[in-house]
């Protein structure tokens, strides 16, 4: 059986966060909103509990974690070598969407980063799970909680239809705020490379550190979670209609509407009366985008629709995100 704990996003109860926090100490697996998606949390240096959360995710042993710390002085716990350069990065993005791959501590559980000698780290900026983590006095890694591949969560609600029996508690701090996960930078190349697109653009990691590079190796890509497996897909297949695309999304439509149902997300209004069309119009914004995707994906699922239609945006700034996270939806590798 599976807890859920409604809190205060602002004033999380102490006692309620402590409960939680002596679950992770113990070895088990709490789920936890942050300003990204909600994380599936265990201490990052207990193996055992480690290898709980690839279990109850159906993870590949392959895809690393990341490590979330509740201060600067944590981030020593579980990495070494930041450097006076990449301390700028930390004074201007922490806590927030961004996740530094650094060298990893001997003392870090060896299956948070799938074997490698780097480790991901980021500082999160929801209370609840800074004081989550206080509480529980270790660093926990948290991937999103959701079964793996599948969309990520941005609600409880979500975690619970994924994940519910599966692990010990769920913190119910409302909806993610972004809900795209956080952008993913190499600082162990020189230049640094993203490896993960996120909230945090180029452009604001070039205006703290100067340059920075956007084209990983596949051996690079090992370093980050949610870069080479199937992520974010629903059950049903999904069809990309790039931003720019001559490619008529109505027409589009109309045409898989003689394979079965249909679902389309977009900004574009369809105007087709059929009862096999289910649409979710948003605006034209990479921050609604980011905040309604996933949870547009699973509402589509739960519909039972034969194929999803998406209407791509523009990849200027926070897009490029919005547009990562479309593609490998719609991508067919494993």
């Amino acid at each position: 059986m599976t807890a859920i704990i409604e809190l205060d996003t602002q004033h999380p109860d102490p006692a309620l966060i402590q409960e939680a926090a002596s679950i992770i100490r113990a070895g088990g697996l709490v789920a936890f909103p942050t300003e990204t998606v909600y994380g599936l949390g265990a201490d990052a240096m207990n193996e055992r509990a480690i290898r709980r959360i690839f279990e109850a995710k159906g993870r590949p042993a392959d895809n690393p974690l990341i490590v979330h710390v509740c201060d600067r002085a944590m981030l020593d716990l579980v990495a070494t070598e930041v450097s006076a350069k990449y301390e700028a990065l930390i004074a201007a993005f922490w806590p927030g969407p961004l996740t530094l791959v650094l060298k990893r501590k001997p003392q870090v559980a060896k299956s948070v980063s799938a074997g490698l000698l780097t480790v991901a780290v980021r500082m999160p900026r929801s209370q609840i799970a800074l004081e989550l983590i206080r509480q529980a006095r270790t660093p926990i890694a948290a991937p999103s909680a959701n079964l793996s591949g599948r969309p990520s969560a941005t609600t409880a609600a979500h975690v619970a239809r994924d994940l519910e029996g599966r692990i010990d508690m769920i913190l119910d701090g409302g909806a993610t705020n972004i809900g795209v996960e956080s952008t993913v930078l190499d600082i162990t190349s020189e230049p640094p490379v993203i490896l993960r697109p996120g909230w945090v653009t180029r452009e604001h990691l070039i205006d703290t550190i100067g340059r920075v590079d956007v084209v990983a190796t596949a051996e690079e890509l090992k370093r980050s979670p949610g870069t080479r497996h199937r992520h974010y897909s629903p059950r049903a297949r999904v069809v990309l209609v790039e931003s720019g695309s001559s490619e008529s999304v109505e027409q589009l439509c109309k045409d898989l509407l003689q394979e079965g149902t249909v679902g389309f997300i977009g900004h574009s209004r369809v105007a087709i009366d059929n009862p096999k069309l289910t649409a979710i119009v948003m605006e034209n914004t990479a921050d609604e985008y980011a905040r309604s995707i996933y949870s547009a994906l699973r509402e589509l699922d739960e519909r039972g629709v034969n194929v999803i239609v998406v209407e791509g945006i523009s990849e200027e700034g926070e897009g490029a995100a919005v547009m990562d996270r479309l593609r490998r939806a719609a991508s067919e590798a494993e």
